[in-house]
């Protein structure tokens, strides 16, 4: 393959041989002036030996690796990748009867780092968050309207928001394969309008299924508040497990009326249910002590970057602060954090300081992480970035 040649430095290439799908600039002897962003090139030792191929692009990172061979990258390598992910999704059984919204692609955890891939009963939203990934677009299109057993029938492009802003790509949100369809999708037997038009990411949160479920389990009887509601997946839920109220919080109204909408879709009618367009500090603070018995906090994320850290973990502390301070005892506290810039560990001390702040009695029932269709690649444990607690509060 004739592709441009980037050469490391002397003892730069460990993580490489330990297969991290990540090679930082610092790592690089040179960077040629010509060199195009999204390009794909071949990584060598310092002594010139192959250690694989991967997509060029400007910042720290400065190549993600495709393949640790010196492999084409083709239309057939991208179908192959995208043929291994359908045969995991296969082996998870997601794609049933009651079950059509699921993650196909995971970037690194699919070996296909910069890439998204979720699927929405015959829709493929696709998500590049690499230059590369961008300029591959139709040939990863292409791929996914030909992958045997998959039934896609079309495919939108949603990149506007996830593309390095210094790259200057300006990728233009739209369908690129097949014919538009219906856009109410079915999660475990419930349904849910998906806006991947306008929505945040590819317009529903996949990642939250397997906790909605645990969720739905201790609802029974409750009085459930959802707090950063988005689509409402949490108080659906809750309204299928029993729950005596459910109250959902969002600061945008357009996320309320969504809310609103899922549970008129499932639970025409029923007035257990009731949203608030408001800011969710403010509710909190404001709420009655002994409200709910059950309350869920996924906000999104306070950290995106390592800058921004010590006032995401102040957040979190605030946050579940305000929680444990008026949930009523023997309440059911889920709280989530999916910075990818906070570990477990910094997470569950923010939690635990806010646990401590009230003088509560809590009990830690459940940790919870993303599901499988999320795979975290081994070799890659930055790829894990969900973090929860079912929290048991006396």
């Amino acid at each position: 393959m004739d592709y441009p040649v980037l050469k490391l430095k002397r003892g730069k290439d460990e993580s490489l041989r330990r297969f991290h799908p990540w090679v930082f600039s610092g790592a690089l002897t040179h960077m040629p002036a010509d060199l195009e962003e999204g390009s794909v090139v071949r990584v060598l030792d310092h002594d010139g030996n192959p250690m694989g191929v991967g997509h060029f692009q400007i910042g720290s990172i400065a190549v993600r690796m495709l393949d640790f061979n010196d492999s084409k990258i083709d239309a057939d390598f991208y179908a192959a990748r995208l043929q291994q992910a359908w045969r995991m999704r296969e082996a998870l059984g997601l794609r049933r009867d009651d079950n059509n919204a699921f993650r196909l692609v995971h970037g690194e955890g699919d070996f296909l780092p910069g890439l998204v891939v979720d699927i929405y009963d015959t829709t493929a939203v696709v998500q590049a968050h690499s230059p590369g990934m961008h300029f591959a677009r139709h040939i990863i299109a292409d791929a996914l309207m030909q992958l045997p057993g998959a039934d896609i029938k079309a495919v939108y492009y949603k990149s506007e928001t996830t593309l390095p802003y210094k790259a200057r790509l300006d990728p233009q949100n739209d369908y690129i394969a097949g014919t538009p369809g219906g856009s109410v999708a079915v999660e475990n037997g419930l349904k849910f309008n998906i806006d991947w038009l306008r929505g945040q990411k590819t317009g529903f949160f996949v990642d939250q299924r397997d906790n909605r479920s645990l969720l739905q389990h201790y609802s029974r009887g409750r009085r459930v508040l959802n707090m950063f509601c988005y689509t409402g997946g949490f108080s659906v839920y809750a309204m299928r497990g029993g729950a005596e109220l459910v109250h959902s919080v969002d600061s945008s109204a357009k996320a309320v009326t969504l809310t609103e909408a899922n549970v008129e879709l499932n639970f025409p009618g029923d007035n257990r249910h009731k949203a608030f367009a408001t800011d969710a500090f403010k509710y909190l603070d404001a709420m009655e002590h002994n409200a709910y018995d059950l309350i869920i906090l996924d906000p999104p994320a306070f950290a995106k970057h390592r800058s921004a850290l010590r006032n995401a973990l102040r957040g979190y502390q605030r946050l579940n602060a305000a929680a444990f301070e008026r949930i009523a005892p023997g309440g059911i506290l889920l709280t989530f954090s999916c910075s990818q810039a906070v570990t477990k560990e910094q997470f569950r001390l923010a939690v635990f300081s806010a646990a401590a702040q009230t003088g509560r009695r809590v009990r830690i029932l459940h940790q919870l992480t993303q599901p499988a269709d999320h795979p975290v690649n081994i070799y890659h444990p930055e790829g894990e970035y969900l973090k929860g607690l079912i929290l048991y509060v006396e």
